[in-house]
């Protein structure tokens, strides 16, 4: 099965016309003859380039792939294709400027779309390029991150997949920290097994190096690992010497950068007051884990800590008024109440945090830190459901005093709301993921807030200018505060920096001077990383501040973050990188998905089917389903729409001039589905799978754009493809080909048919048209073309809705002992419906999957019929994944 980070990427619906699925099938033509990881980490700052080298071994061209996962905090920076000589280089452009090019290159019928996607850890990059005959192409891409500091080391993160075994396969890691190296470890699914030993560690004063050599043998021997080679995760930890406690300082061409973590300080005893959902929707195992989770983060209080419980449905319940302090029978009658938590009702998410602020401003305590954790799944449901008013309540009633930190749990969370409500009172947002390890994220989150060291902490640069974030309400042991900026004045020869801070209650300042180095003495490896770093550094924050800003200030920070993206060519949230491609220019557009919007669409609709995560099907992401309003219960009776009349026309003399009865197409409808939110609309179209014996259908979602194998019978040389544009209903364009000659091309303006020998053009509205040759048969309505090729016939229907046209195929009948394969290849679908009216579990393929019943438009008819089918998802029917059908060439 794909992993999060793959299957995500099908939510993002702007740009995107193929999706990325796990490890597939080497192509046995296809040679990944090299394919080098190189990341260079420079004080905490890591830029990565990984090079696939690859052959077309065949004497005839053919697509070849590259796809690789980089972290998500990363900015790519840079991409390019090498073929025959020739370099291909993306360009970073302004999203809008993006999306003209995209929209141009869509219009002539071009592949358009990088493929990039959202896990936990992860997004995924996946192009294609058509090689000639035994050529070669090199890829490569870069991207850069600042590494954060978590629980006392830091993390480097390296995914190697390149789904097949590869001869030369190096990755290579080189960290320079200026303080020195105190501790390195290396660990992951690529460090198991056999694989442990193609590892080599070396470390010195300032420098640690990782190699990963492993042999085309080893590389099939791994937990993760198989006949297609490497495939997991590689997770480089280090930390550094930290002799100095007013930190580290560095100066280089004008930047500077000021790390701070220091150690030698005495904890601070918290008041914690955990806030939690216990709403319906956190039945079963949310609630479980949420149990679990809050039994360990008891268990490891301090004594001197002081804590609070409160949970939340429609009514908000204190476990008891007060903060009590972290004694063993405190904690033991605290253990005892969170075993008995239980969903129920609905969620009043205003009164319970501020339920929560109430309880820590009463029982204030000199010398102490305190914290709020909301943890929620959905939306505000009850009492006051107003989102900006819950935040002014909030914002008010904290009004700077303390942090609150919401956890997103699951997929039905608005985490938009969440990420705005802590930001605004100087926490944080995170999600956890709805997985069989979410108590480990919930406790794993506690652990880096557990012991605060610092409050109220306050950075100052005299002679710095344009700093990052210089204020911060709380600093954790085993975390780091990161501030840069650029110096005023380049000849100066000393720089200064000043934290002032609380410390159990009493203020401590931390002053430090360092000698600023001649630009000559700055080995030249060196001389850009602290500048990027600062433009990395600056556009993150920038970007995490949108969300607080209004009005003029909004924009003005918006275009300073663009023009940096800009400047130091970053795909972020307010850019795209453009690829042309070699051919005839076709152009692609890659984006960074951005956490909470259009990520969150995708899990939300997902999460509304509720799949059960213990079963095989628990990484199913299908695209764009969500509960929507359905019609009322038919009881699973037959529903009447009236039937077109049969397509009836003279045909010519051979046949007698009798009428000809087609049979109705009855399979592989699609429909459009519009889901709107408050951030984005996502488009997709409904296919309708009719299933023998049930009086209602299946169906599922496809998300728009998207270039898909409609239809392909392999033994016959018969493939059907369409292609979808963004906020479109149906396909614009349908190809099919036949055997080696027979090529039929139909737009929504125009049919072309080429066969080698004829050349046939028809236009749509025009009288009744028909061409018969070896074979092939077209005939062509008003608003409905009738294609066989073969034994195999299908039905292409033209709609025109709001003045837009689009096609839609159909399948007239099923050919026997003939093995479809496409989206529309699905026959022999069953289902059994095991409960429920409205909403319902069908057993497909034994597998159990929840969904809820939808009206649609059947597109298959000319008349567009509404009738009602079972909403499941895509993988639950075709047992496979969207990207398993998606091509680049019609």
């Amino acid at each position: 099965m794909m992993d999060r980070a793959a299957l995500q990427l099908i939510l993002l619906g702007v740009f995107l016309i193929s999706a990325s699925s796990g490890p597939v099938k080497k192509k046995q033509n296809v040679d990944i003859y090299s394919f080098y990881i190189n990341s260079t980490v420079t004080s905490r700052y890591a830029t990565t380039v990984i090079t696939s080298r690859v052959a077309n071994t065949l004497n005839e061209s053919q697509e070849i792939q590259f796809e690789v996962k980089i972290p998500k905090n990363a900015f790519i920076s840079k991409f390019r294709m090498v073929i025959e000589g020739k370099t291909y280089d993306g360009v970073v452009k302004e999203k809008e400027e993006a999306q003209q090019q995209y929209n141009r290159a869509v219009s002539r019928g071009q592949s358009a779309g990088l493929v990039k996607s959202v896990g936990r850890t992860l997004e995924d990059f996946k192009t294609s390029v058509t090689v000639a005959a035994f050529s070669k192409v090199t890829f490569e891409l870069t991207y850069e991150e600042l590494l954060k500091r978590r629980l006392g080391k830091y993390e480097l993160l390296i995914n190697a997949q390149p789904m097949q075994p590869v001869a030369d396969f190096k990755m290579d890691v080189h960290i320079q920290e200026k303080p020195g190296i105190s501790s390195l470890e290396v660990k992951g699914d690529l460090s198991t097994g056999d694989l442990g030993n193609a590892i080599k560690t070396t470390r010195a004063d300032k420098d640690a190096w990782v190699t990963f050599y492993p042999s085309r043998d080893q590389q099939t021997k791994c937990k993760s690992c198989g006949e297609n080679g490497l495939n997991g995760d590689l997770l480089v930890t280090y930390d550094v010497n930290r002799q100095n406690p007013n930190g580290e300082i560095m100066v280089s061409n004008g930047y500077f950068v000021h790390y701070f973590a220091p150690s030698d300080v005495p904890r601070i005893s918290k008041n914690v007051v955990f806030i939690i959902d216990q709403s319906s929707s956190m039945r079963g195992r949310k609630i479980k884990q949420t149990r679990l989770a809050l039994l360990r983060i008891l268990s490891d209080l301090d004594e001197d800590d002081h804590f609070g419980l409160i949970t939340f449905d429609h009514e908000v319940s204190l476990w008891k008024h007060e903060l009590l302090k972290a004694t063993e029978a405190n904690l033991k009658n605290a253990k005892s109440f969170v075993k008995e938590i239980k969903d129920r009702g609905a969620t009043d998410i205003n009164a319970a945090v501020l339920a929560g602020v109430d309880m820590i401003n009463r029982h204030p305590r000199e010398g102490t830190a305190s914290i709020l954790i909301l943890l929620t799944d959905g939306d505000p449901t009850s009492g006051e459901t107003s989102i900006e008013k819950i935040m002014g309540n909030v914002k008010k009633a904290i009004g700077t005093k303390f942090p609150l930190y919401c956890l997103g749990f699951g997929y039905d969370v608005n985490f938009d709301f969440l990420t705005k409500m802590s930001l605004e009172n100087s926490g944080v947002a995170q999600r956890i993921y709805e997985d069989s390890d979410a108590d480990l994220q919930l406790q794993g989150f506690y652990e880096e807030v557990a012991v605060p060291l610092l409050s109220d902490i306050q950075l100052k640069y005299p002679g710095g200018t344009n700093l990052t974030k210089t204020s911060f309400s709380l600093y954790f042991n085993g975390s780091e505060i990161v501030v840069s900026g650029q110096i005023t004045d380049n000849s100066v020869e000393s720089f200064t920096t000043e934290v002032i801070a609380v410390s159990k209650g009493s203020n401590v300042t931390y002053q430090d001077t360092t000698i600023v180095k001649d630009p000559s003495e700055v080995p030249p490896e060196n001389e850009g990383f602290m500048q990027r770093l600062w433009a990395y550094l600056t556009v993150k924050q920038l970007l995490e501040r949108q969300v607080l800003l209004k009005g003029q200030e909004k924009e003005d920070e918006k275009k300073e973050a663009l023009k940096l993206s800009l400047k130091y060519q970053f795909v972020t949230p307010l850019t795209s990188m453009v690829v042309t491609k070699p051919q005839e220019g076709d152009v692609e557009v890659a984006d960074k998905p951005k956490e909470g919007e259009r990520e969150e669409m995708g899990e939300r609709a997902y999460a509304g089917y509720d799949v059960d995560f213990d079963s095989d099907i628990s990484h199913f992401h299908p695209p764009t389903l969500m509960h929507f309003p359905v019609a009322e219960d038919y009881n699973d009776h037959m529903i009447d729409f009236p039937l077109p009349t049969l397509m009836h026309f003279p045909v010519a003399e051979d046949y007698n001039d009798h009428m000809i009865d087609f049979p109705l197409p009855t399979y592989g409808s699609p429909t459009m589905h519009t889901i709107t939110s408050p951030a984005v609309q996502v488009h997709s179209n409904r296919f309708l799978v009719p299933v023998v014996g049930q009086s209602k259908p299946l169906c599922f979602d496809v998300p728009v754009p998207h270039k898909l194998r409609l239809l392909q019978d392999s033994a016959s040389e018969f493939s059907m493809n369409g292609e979808s544009l963004s906020e479109q209903n149906g396909f614009h364009q349908i190809a099919i080909h036949y055997k080696t000659n027979h090529h039929l091309i139909i737009s929504t303006r125009s049919i072309s048919y080429r066969n080698g020998q004829d050349n046939v053009e028809i236009s749509w509205g025009q009288e009744l048209t028909q061409h018969n040759r070896d074979g092939v048969s077209l005939v062509v309505l008003k608003n409905e073309m009738n294609v066989t090729m073969g034994n195999i016939g299908v039905v292409i229907i033209s709609h025109n809705k709001d003045g837009v046209m689009f096609l839609w195929p159909a399948i007239w009948e099923y050919p026997k002992d003939v093995n479809l394969t496409g989206v529309l290849g699905k026959s022999d679908i069953s289902y059994v419906k095991t409960k429920g009216s409205q909403t319902a579990t069908l057993k497909i393929k034994d597998k159990e999957v929840k969904t809820s019943l939808e009206a649609v438009s059947d597109y298959r008819l000319p008349s567009a019929p509404i009738q009602e089918c079972w909403l499941v998802p895509f993988q639950a029917v075709m047992e496979a994944e969207i990207s398993d059908f998606t091509i680049t060439q019609l």
